[in-house]
């Protein structure tokens, strides 16, 4: 018996959330400022997007542009306050400088994060080494997820790694989910379902208008139907 693919979406306010669940999303990535690639949302926004929707939802933890930690103090004080609100699925991802994981960074927001469930971003995708980094945070409470494209430059490139790793999922490290964002098109889905990939992640596909505009349900519902074809 086939298990249906997970769709998760990009959603900056509650307007976003209501029509990606009207699609069809499963999931909710919340950020703010695309421009920066995604940063933490306000607490403000996280309740009122909880308020109005009922499915999944991951915040994203991330300060600044880049994949730098910056001000760990800060960003535990961030995922703290969300938790309080009720925050209880994150976003997270930091290199140190020689692209290793910023396991310093990671353990201390995971720390604050009390067992919760998060995704590893696509940091990986600009780490030194993805098997090296995958196998350091392999233990971490907490972590089922690696947001990824497989490359740097988009699923175009990345498609022989995420192939790969599809195939490496029972060895140490390698347990996670696969959730394949990134330059991602419907016309990659066929081929990702077949190596075995279970999980998608859109921003600008769900937007007709680009960013400046909002989710469209029927974006988000075209996704869910090529997903969920045999």
């Amino acid at each position: 018996m086939s298990t249906r693919a997970v769709l998760e979406v990009i959603a900056l306010d509650a307007g976003d959330a209501v029509a990606a669940q009207a699609g069809g999303a499963d999931r909710l990535e919340l950020v703010t400022d695309m421009a920066a690639d995604g940063l933490t949302p306000p607490t403000r926004t996280f309740t009122a997007i909880r308020a109005a929707v009922d499915i999944d939802l991951r915040v994203m933890l991330r300060l600044a542009d880049g994949f730098a930690a910056g001000d760990v103090d800060r960003l535990a004080g961030a995922a703290g306050e969300l938790r309080a609100a009720g925050a209880d699925q994150f976003v997270l991802g930091f290199l140190d400088a020689a692209g290793g994981a910023d396991l310093t960074a990671v353990e201390r927001v995971v720390e604050v994060l009390e067992g919760c469930r998060w995704t590893f971003h696509r940091a990986i995708d600009r780490a030194a080494d993805r098997d090296a980094l995958r196998k350091e945070l392999a233990d971490l409470p907490g972590l089922d997820t690696y947001l990824t494209a497989g490359a740097a430059e988009g699923v175009d490139e990345g498609f022989p790694t995420l192939r790969a790793e599809a195939r490496r999922g029972g060895e140490p490290g390698y347990g996670q989910t696969l959730l394949v964002g990134g330059g991602l098109r419907l016309d990659h889905v066929p081929e990702l379902r077949a190596a075995g990939i279970g999980a998608f992640h859109i921003g600008g596909a769900a937007r007709p208008g680009g960013w400046d505009g909002p989710v469209s349900a029927e974006a988000v519902q075209e996704w869910r139907q090529v997903l969920d074809r045999p």
